[in-house]
């Protein structure tokens, strides 16, 4: 069923509301996952010289941020919960855009690597693919993306007060072909556990 402009307002209303009444106890929760697996996917795929330029698409309160810029990188955040962008500008010293998913305003050609860690399923599928454009715009000629999604059978909807849409490898190949990218690898999360106790699935993409 196709969604009105006023159900993708409110999709994004309650989910930003939900993180926003949750950030202090988010952070906490989430200050020690070991993403490293992740940031090494993305890093090892960019062809660039460091420094690299990096936009942590969904930073949350700052932690991946204070990563990159510890390895010597320059990271910029952008989130749509005015309290995270708050905590990771404070946390992580690095500068962060507050903007909603679905009103993005990116410079063309910026950066060598998006890293979209747990936040790209928030996207419902009616305007997943001009999000996907928008990140393809955003990245220099070559550079690459990083997402990491709850796998699914290509279903959204509510899960409490957060909107979640839950692709499956097939479908996601899908959406970020049709975006102008070209798949470099997956794999699912947690590493070494059977499957049907993996999750996450995590890919790589590079801009073509």
């Amino acid at each position: 069923m196709k969604q009105t402009p006023s159900d993708l307002e409110q999709i994004t209303a309650t989910t930003l509301g939900h993180y926003n009444s949750v950030a202090e106890d988010f952070r906490e929760g989430t200050r020690d996952h070991d993403v490293s697996q992740n940031i090494e996917a993305l890093l090892r795929h960019i062809q660039s010289e460091s420094p690299l330029t990096i936009l942590d698409f969904g930073c949350g309160p700052g932690r991946d941020l204070q990563t990159f810029t510890r390895m010597g990188h320059v990271a910029i955040g952008l989130d749509g919960s005015q309290e995270f962008a708050r905590m990771a500008r404070q946390d992580s010293g690095c500068e962060v855009w507050q903007q909603d998913f679905l009103k993005l305003d990116l410079p063309a050609e910026r950066f060598d690597g998006i890293f979209a860690n747990a936040v790209l399923f928030h996207v419902p599928l009616q305007v997943l693919p001009q999000v996907l454009r928008q990140l393809h715009g955003t990245l220099k000629p070559g550079g690459v993306l990083f997402s990491s999604n709850p796998r699914g059978d290509n279903q959204e909807g509510w899960n409490g007060p957060r909107y979640g849409s839950y692709h499956d490898l097939e479908a996601w190949r899908g959406l970020l072909t049709a975006a102008g990218f070209v798949e470099l690898e997956h794999y699912y999360r947690p590493a070494g556990l059977p499957r049907e106790q993996q999750p996450w699935l995590a890919s790589v993409w590079r801009k073509v």
